[in-house]
């Protein structure tokens, strides 16, 4: 099957621990991705925090109420099973539901990003299975580590694949089984500190061994930084930031430009089909 007769090309952030920057990324992405000239969607399964739900809504009231003009991707918050015993038919409801949200925007957007709860639940596992695209942000610690594999405490060796890589891996057999392509996982370091230290080069070399064993992509995140928080309120992201048109009149530092930049490599880094022909033909204009 040719991988843009998949649409939408879904994006999950998924990962089993909060406080990872799952929304964060999310909605960067979105944002990003929608500047590149793609069209775009949310879905949210987070249903009792609904941190990425809450960032669009305070974009679209940004955009109402200074009569900017910015690009707000709809999302839909999916709730779950009222009754969630499975046997009750509990499962078969969230099912439906998850479904439909998909069914919503599969022939209106390029994208959809679709945003897990920080923790187990069987509808992170039907977005997991559904994805193209997985991306699960880790914080620079040993604690986020955990979930993908068990680490020797003396020796740092790794030891086996833990609770989430296991997880990861069911999602990839059903979807060989529905013959579904290839799910490409890509696991970012994310809010890694700007300070060098041995437990900063302790983590990065575990997961370049875990990256060929677990069978992942290892890619740079985005680093610990005010702004984040900082354009939450507004609904406003970096690739907004310094745009007369978001109302937002900062001047730019060098560290809003160095995570601008974060930010661009992590887009090219999702390898999207969208842009394939796009990068075929930059490396050919770079190199005649």
């Amino acid at each position: 099957m040719n991988q843009m007769d998949e649409k939408p090309h879904i994006i999950v952030l998924g990962n089993e621990k909060g406080g990872s920057g799952k929304s964060t990324t999310a909605m960067h992405l979105l944002i990003a991705l929608a500047a590149r000239g793609l069209k775009v969607a949310a879905i949210d399964l987070d249903v009792r925090q609904r941190t990425l739900a809450r960032y669009l809504e305070n974009r679209r009231r940004h955009v109402a109420d200074k009569g900017v003009r910015l690009v707000v991707p709809d999302v839909v918050v999916v709730e779950p099973a009222v009754n969630r015993d499975a046997a009750a038919g509990g499962g078969y409801e969230e099912r439906a539901r998850f479904e439909a949200a998909i069914a919503r925007f599969r022939n209106t957007v390029d994208v959809l990003v679709i945003d897990c709860p920080g923790h187990d639940s069987r509808l992170s596992r039907l977005a997991h299975a559904r994805a193209h695209t997985l991306i699960t942000p880790v914080n620079d610690s040993f604690v986020d580590l955990d979930l993908l594999a068990h680490v020797h405490p003396e020796t740092y060796r790794i030891e086996r694949p833990s609770l989430y890589a296991e997880l990861v891996w069911e999602a990839r057999k059903q979807r060989a089984m529905e013959q579904r392509r290839e799910l490409d996982w890509i696991v970012m370091r994310n809010r890694v500190a700007s300070l060098d230290a041995r437990n900063k080069r302790r983590v990065d070399q575990v997961l370049r061994t875990l990256a060929k064993r677990v069978g992942f992509r290892y890619v740079a995140g985005l680093s610990e930084r005010v702004i984040y928080r900082e354009l939450f309120p507004k609904g406003l992201t970096l690739v907004d930031f310094g745009n007369r048109l978001s109302d937002d009149a900062r001047p730019m530092t060098m560290s809003h430009l160095a995570a601008r930049q974060e930010l661009r490599h992590l887009v090219d880094e999702l390898r999207l089909p969208h842009f394939a022909g796009k990068e075929e033909a930059c490396e050919e204009a770079r190199t005649a």
